[in-house]
């Protein structure tokens, strides 16, 4: 049986009308300019080798003001929760009263020993929905390690274990993370150590397992955080094999922006009796403004993206390319024209995915380059730009690499380079 507790949506929206405008990619004064209506033509055009065909109006949504938000009333404040004095004084440092909508409905539950189906937004506070509890739970429990908690990138995996520390901090629990492109052997010696939590990512987690070096016995806490990306990315058969290591006594707790048929199968698998709490918003805010660009070639793409970074509007910008060297190659070609540019895909290092991150979000780099590993799961503050330099395999991917931008109410720009339609 699975209960559902569904909430009232945080924000009204108004039915929005895709505009059929298109940029020419030309300049006036310094800022790309309308090349006036043009009629779609019925000619498709694939938006890349991998991915089915998208209707370049898809990308396309004259910007309206921001919907009218409704605020959540929360119906417990966190000092409403039995959290100890010490978990509660962390609480207090990092501002937090009133929970948002997923911590205010998941918290009970979990605290409470149930198996939870959460579905939430990216930036709702689902990591604190599941952290808190789980750190209340534990305290005091001497089975190491006692949580398992997956998700689908390393970057999310470092932000969940940042969560972890600031919250735990004073309590002597303690954290491994385990994610690829960092040094196995001193994860190893982290396992070793019998760390309470251990976080991870699916790929990683299979490869200590087989080693021998993972021991998943005394887990009692299993959480998937945003499973349904996991699954996009192909880890079903790594969860699967990792997730029948742990014992079938445990509470598993399953956050996700999407219920799919394979995740509900997956479900049914690995949760016993789920509460589910639906807090999920569309994720494609009206208040970004979408269009398309016209280019014939690569050559033509990077001199038109050349000269829309040369605009002081493009004051933090992230541009989505497909793969791992054309990413890069893109960034080290916007560095030789002059712009600060990162990179981030899956050949760099965890290191260098961090401090590539770090440079972005601390504006010492204008330009992030990216594959769609920072599509998802990420929080990125004040990008004013979304560009997809090569279209998405997917809508769905294309809705989160644009959620990127737009964030908190904030308006926001995303462009998409298609071929001519002509």
């Amino acid at each position: 049986m699975v209960l559902a507790v569904r909430l009232q949506p945080l924000y009204i929206s108004k039915k929005k009308e895709f505009m059929p405008n298109y940029h020419s990619g030309g300049r006036r004064n310094g800022r790309p300019h309308r090349a006036g209506v043009r009629s779609f033509s019925p000619k498709p055009v694939r938006n890349n080798k991998r991915g089915a065909y998208i209707h370049p109006s898809k990308f396309i949504n004259k910007a309206v003001a921001p919907a009218e938000e409704i605020p959540y009333v929360a119906t417990h404040s966190f000092t409403d929760f039995p959290f100890s004095p010490s978990l509660q004084h962390n609480i207090d440092l990092k501002g937090y009263v009133a929970p948002s909508a997923i911590q205010d409905q998941a918290i009970p539950y979990i605290i409470d020993g149930k198996d939870v189906i959460g579905l939430a937004n990216t930036g709702t506070g689902k990591t604190a929905a599941f952290i808190l509890p789980i750190i209340e739970r534990i305290s005091g429990i001497t089975l190491k390690p006692t949580v398992l908690i997956m998700a689908p990138t390393r970057e999310l995996a470092q932000q969940i274990n940042d969560e972890f520390r600031a919250f735990s901090t004073g309590l002597g629990l303690y954290s491994a993370i385990c994610v690829g492109g960092s040094n196995i052997d001193r994860q190893i010696r982290d396992l070793r150590r019998r760390p309470n939590v251990i976080i991870g990512t699916p790929g990683r987690l299979k490869d200590l397992l087989k080693r021998g070096e993972l021991q998943l016995k005394n887990i009692s806490f299993l959480v998937l955080d945003e499973a349904d990306r996991m699954l996009d990315m192909g880890f079903i058969n790594d969860i699967r094999t990792i997730v029948s290591a742990t014992p079938e006594n445990r509470q598993t707790l399953f956050f996700s922006a999407t219920i799919t048929p394979t995740i509900r199968e997956l479900v049914q698998e690995f949760l016993r009796e789920p509460v589910e709490i639906q807090t999920r918003t569309a994720e494609t805010s009206e208040h970004v403004e979408q269009d398309v660009i016209e280019a014939a070639s690569k050559d033509e793409k990077l001199e038109k993206l050349t000269n829309m970074l040369s605009d002081e509007e493009f004051s933090k910008v992230l541009v989505f390319g497909e793969t791992k060297y054309g990413v890069q190659r893109l960034s080290d070609q916007l560095e030789k024209s002059g712009f600060k540019s990162v990179a981030i895909h899956g050949n760099k290092s965890q290191s260098q995915r961090q401090r590539a991150l770090k440079s972005f979000k601390d504006n010492e780099a204008q330009i992030m380059v990216a594959t769609d590993v920072a599509a998802r799961g990420l929080d990125i503050p004040n990008v004013s730009h979304v560009i997809n330099f090569d279209q998405p395999a997917t809508y769905e991917d294309y809705v989160h690499r644009i959620g990127r931008t737009g964030r908190g109410g904030a308006s926001g720009k995303a462009y998409t380079f298609i071929a001519p339609r002509h």
